[in-house]
């Protein structure tokens, strides 16, 4: 890959992981995987979310599929027990279509059944859900840019706002006014754990807040890179246990276009021991980054938000698939990758998302086209 020639990376390499199975499906943003079934929500209307049968890895199968209208995407899915909610969010067009956030009861995953939609002026964008309490990155009228916002699915027909936050500027029919340019800074991604819910916020940085009481959401503390680094922060992932008897959390920002010539997107491990004064301590990209010919999209995005150790599986568009040895937070060390061949009809692959499952299996969809199912001996 990247052999200094300024060449886009080369496909088909792997180290250590291998497919076991492979199927066409259009590009998709996000794919969770439970009780032997895979959920994907696409990119590209008309596509909205796919269900696959994936209990024989090497044969996956789609038993069901929600199309959406155009000027809306579907791109994030999440699942919890019988239960599955999707996005609807406004997509690359003025006209004005239902968005928000839909749920569906997918007790028969062959036959998902809509029971509500709470909906929002824009839509939602990514989102994480819990079984009861989803925490959402709301598009909501009054406000420049996107919130985050709590919602109770106690009863998953009748979802409810139990709370919000914003950065202080973006309450604009509250008076407020931002001191920075358009929707600059902005929820993406909202991440719980414990009474903590780890905010990226697009290019005004990261955001710690208290939900001890998620009525009221206190911020606690946060860091912004955005300048002088170019790339947006997507997700802020706390790690479950001390790394080196520190609290850390793994932050990807996102390769969000053609950057050059500035550099890709890359990872960043934060000590957030002390929150109120969180402390970026290394970072990591692939080591053939610097020979990326400009114009390819080649740059972090997403990790596996499924922690089981301290091998960290990111999704780096062109770059594929890295694994990353965080056991010392202070030298992350790529231990392993995969680079897919490209869908059908493309000519670059763009890893967009990939789920660890407990069994060591891992689900990558690829942005532009196909789910592959990989086997790990890292």
């Amino acid at each position: 890959m990247g052999e200094g020639n300024g060449n886009a990376p080369k496909f088909g390499i792997r180290k250590k992981m291998r497919q076991i199975g492979r199927t066409d499906v259009a590009g998709g943003g996000q794919v969770v995987v439970e009780k032997g079934y895979a959920f994907i929500g696409h990119m590209d209307p008309p596509h909205g979310t796919s269900i696959l049968d994936v209990k024989d890895p090497k044969h996956p199968k789609i038993v069901a599929h929600i199309e959406v209208p155009q000027g809306v995407h579907s791109h994030k899915v999440r699942v919890s027990g019988d239960i599955m909610l999707v996005n609807l969010e406004r997509y690359r067009s003025k006209e004005k279509q239902p968005t928000g956030l839909k749920i569906y009861d997918i007790s028969s995953p062959e036959k998902p059944k809509e029971i509500a939609f709470f909906e929002t002026d824009g839509g939602v964008h990514r989102f994480t859900f819990e079984g009861r309490y989803a925490y959402i990155s709301a598009h909501i009228e009054g406000y420049v840019g996107r919130i985050p916002m709590i919602l109770d699915l106690e009863d998953p027909a009748r979802p409810e706002e139990v709370g919000r936050w914003w950065m202080p500027g973006q309450w604009i029919g509250g008076g407020e006014t931002p001191t920075w340019e358009g929707t600059a800074h902005q929820c993406h991604h909202p991440i719980r754990r414990g009474d903590r819910l780890y905010v990226s916020y697009w290019h005004g940085g990261f955001v710690i807040l208290d939900i001890a009481d998620m009525n009221r959401p206190k911020f606690i503390g946060g860091y912004n890179w955005s300048p002088p680094y170019p790339s947006p922060i997507h997700t802020t992932l706390p790690i479950p246990w001390k790394l080196l008897d520190r609290d850390v959390m793994v932050v990807s920002d996102e390769e969000a276009g053609k950057r050059a010539p500035t550099p890709p997107a890359f990872m960043w491990m934060v000590d957030i021991t002390d929150e109120t004064r969180p402390v970026p301590i290394s970072t990591f990209s692939p080591a053939e980054a610097h020979s990326i010919a400009p114009g390819n999209q080649y740059g972090a995005h997403q990790p596996a938000e499924q922690v089981y150790d301290n091998k960290m599986f990111v999704t780096w568009f062109s770059g594929g698939l890295r694994v990353v040895d965080i056991s010392n937070p202070y030298l992350p060390t790529e231990i392993g990758y995969y680079v897919p061949e490209p869908g059908r009809g493309q000519k670059t692959v763009k890893s967009n998302d990939v789920y660890r499952a407990d069994n060591g299996l891992l689900y990558l969809i690829d942005r532009l086209d196909g789910l592959e199912i990989l086997e790990s001996e890292v």
